[in-house]
């Protein structure tokens, strides 16, 4: 009996290799000593982690602080700028009620002492000055305080020094008032010697006048704060003894309120 002879299937079925699957991506491996993180889509928030939210909690509070204290600041600017109107309208009331004016100062005489140009030892130069002080106002008084200051210069050296009376100058007023002025050790350079002595032998010798007084104004029963009264005087004597007599002056004057 025949033995059964059973077909294999087909060689190409056999032949035919397996197909392998694609390669796999490689991740990458962190350096030694770092860390990598990942979070997932749905886990990324917009509003700032619990470890900032006390941060951002402040940050949020300032805007309100920001605008009252600009609030407060244009109140402030506001209040300012009416004082400074009510300020100016109470200046010109008072103004128009007492119309005030300001002194006037003038220079009447000099007597000059103690220059011995003919001798080598220091000066000590004696000054006497007399100064007329009128207040033309109706309703000011002027009250001239301690602390003033009168000085006398030739070519920026100081000869003497002194001050004036204490006084009050009613409304109206006319005062005459003589000030001693007295310098000790002076000593001149060998230019202003020369021009000293050139000048008194021209008859025409130029000194400086400085004044400073403090003076109050009175106001009915109401005295201001102090202010500077300023007279500074150019002054040409024609000889410099005590009959010197004045040849020509320069004067003016100011008030410092502040």
């Amino acid at each position: 009996m025949a033995d059964r002879v059973h077909p294999r299937g087909d060689s190409t079925e056999l032949s035919s290799p397996v197909k392998s699957a694609a390669p796999l991506l490689e991740k990458p491996i962190p350096a030694a000593g770092t860390y990598v993180i990942q979070i997932p889509k749905d886990q990324v928030y917009r509003v700032p982690p619990p470890g900032n939210a006390k941060r951002y909690e402040q940050l949020s509070r300032r805007k309100p602080r920001r605008s009252a204290c600009r609030s407060c600041l244009c109140y402030s600017i506001a209040s300012l700028v009416i004082l400074l109107l009510l300020a100016g309208i109470s200046a010109g009331v008072l103004y128009l009620v007492f119309r005030p004016e300001a002194p006037n100062y003038s220079l009447q005489s000099v007597s000059i002492k103690g220059f011995n140009l003919t001798s080598s030892h220091p000066l000590s130069p004696e000054f006497d000055v007399t100064v007329r002080a009128e207040n033309p106002n109706d309703k000011l008084g002027f009250y001239y305080g301690t602390g003033s200051d009168v000085n006398v210069y030739y070519k920026d050296v100081r000869l003497c020094n002194g001050k004036l009376p204490v006084f009050y100058q009613g409304t109206n007023n006319v005062t005459v008032f003589k000030t001693a002025l007295k310098g000790d050790g002076i000593e001149l350079t060998s230019s202003v010697h020369k021009a000293l002595v050139e000048g008194q032998k021209k008859k025409t010798v130029l000194f400086q006048l400085n004044l400073r007084a403090p003076v109050k104004i009175r106001v009915g029963s109401v005295k201001t704060w102090t202010i500077t009264v300023k007279f500074d005087c150019d002054v040409t004597v024609d000889k410099l003894t005590s009959s010197a007599q004045i040849v020509s002056k320069d004067c003016n004057y100011g008030v410092q309120l502040w």
